[in-house]
């Protein structure tokens, strides 16, 4: 028993330098793959190449440690206990960049194990999807912010509702014995209807006496850290 078990922790293949060469060929393939797509359908305000240059080292790195591991136990148990004390604290901007992420990891797990057509297959539909809705952008809303005195609350939310014919949703409404806040969401579609329609909201909001200020902030879904 003992021996079988030493067998099955010592068990591994013997990769030849042809095996080695043609798993780092299809990494760096997949890789250019990822590295091309991200390039296409990034939407952001700011393009890293740094993070997608370090896709492919990503992609290639893993399937050079799936070479290594193989079908060894003991090696795969020591890459999980060195890798574990790994610690990332970059915060992730953009739902999809995690994505990415896992599609190198995923075919630098293929590529090193030899499934270069599973590889290969899933990369190309991943490209294609992406392709096709990756440039979908965030969805964009905007923040009415809307500060004055309590004395005028109703006239502030007559002019709301004249520039945008009650059609905006009131979000939060502060009140104090001498101040009031209102913050309303909109869309970008509202704000233009109402310029077409001649309605500046903030030169009619600071027509309003003892207005302290009005501030108009874009607000996206993507996640900030």
């Amino acid at each position: 028993m003992r021996e079988y078990l030493l067998n099955i922790l010592d068990q591994g293949k013997t990769l030849t330098p042809e095996d080695i060469f043609l798993c780092i060929i299809m990494a760096v393939v997949i890789g250019f793959v990822i590295y091309i797509s991200y390039w296409i359908t990034h939407v952001g305000t700011i393009y890293s190449k740094k993070f997608n240059v370090s896709l492919i080292m990503l992609t290639i790195l893993t399937s050079v440690v799936m070479m290594v591991i193989g079908n060894n136990v003991a090696l795969s148990l020591g890459m999980v206990g060195a890798l574990s004390i790994v610690r990332f604290r970059t915060a992730i901007k953009d739902s999809r960049d995690t994505a990415y992420i896992f599609w190198a990891i995923i075919g630098g797990i293929c590529c090193g194990a030899g499934d270069h057509f599973i590889a290969l297959a899933g990369s190309a539909a991943v490209f294609v999807i992406l392709l096709l809705l990756g440039r979908i952008k965030s969805d964009t809303r905007k923040l009415l912010i809307i500060r004055g005195a309590r004395n005028h609350e109703r006239d502030v939310e007559a002019v709301v509702f004249e520039c945008f014919g009650g059609k905006v949703n009131l979000r939060v409404k502060n009140t104090t014995s001498q101040n009031v806040e209102f913050i309303y969401e909109l869309t970008d579609k509202q704000l233009k209807a109402a310029v077409i329609k001649g309605y500046f909201i903030t030169e009619r909001l600071y027509q309003i006496e003892n207005m302290e200020y009005v501030n108009l902030v874009s607000q996206t879904d993507d996640i900030s850290g």
